[in-house]
């Protein structure tokens, strides 16, 4: 807002944005220099407005830099907390291993594993087996090509170690024995 512009108006808030309307203005001598100041203030409005603009969107910036911080940060929180059941668990047959029988302590090892599959469940953690499928080098590592006679080439016989999907997406692949032909 310029002297001229603040003068008219002394209750106006220096900071205010203000939309120049000019049936507003009063009647000012036409010429190239009426029309110079209207246009220096019409700029200067324009860069207070950039200048506003540019400090939310810096604002908005540091906000945003924050939040992702803080998620990623504490992400795993809440995984985190559906496995500490499962780590009681462990250290509960750890100091009852001495006086524990057999049976109870397949029993707790059997009740940890369901607490940790409810927790892997949760977090959109699923296990696969893939024995009988056609061998995926996407989603199986191959341990071993063992021949046979009984599968086609190329099919998972058996699986050492089960895969792990996050969400979909292979967390772990599954090591696999691959059945190949078999010697003539």
């Amino acid at each position: 807002m310029t002297e001229r512009d603040a003068s008219r108006n002394p209750a106006a808030d220096p900071d205010a944005t203000t939309v120049l309307d000019p049936s507003t203005l009063p009647a000012q001598p036409s010429g190239p220099e009426a029309e110079l100041e209207v246009a220096r203030a019409k700029a200067e409005q324009h860069y207070n407005q950039y200048l506003r603009t540019l400090a939310e969107f810096e604002n908005f910036r540091k906000r945003a830099a924050r939040d992702l911080e803080g998620a990623q940060r504490y992400a795993v929180e809440r995984f985190a907390q559906d496995l500490l059941p499962a780590v009681d668990g462990f250290e509960l047959a750890v100091a009852n291993a001495a006086s524990a029988d057999l049976r109870s302590m397949v029993e707790g090892q059997a009740a940890t594993r369901r607490l940790l599959l409810k927790a892997f469940e949760t977090a959109g953690i699923s296990a696969f087996d893939p024995t009988g499928e056609p061998f995926n080098p996407e989603r199986h590592e191959a341990m071993v090509a063992q021949p046979t006679a009984t599968r086609p080439p190329g099919t998972v016989l058996e699986t050492v170690q089960k895969g792990y999907l996050l969400h979909g997406r292979v967390l772990r692949p599954a090591r696999v024995v691959v059945a190949k032909a078999a010697d003539a």
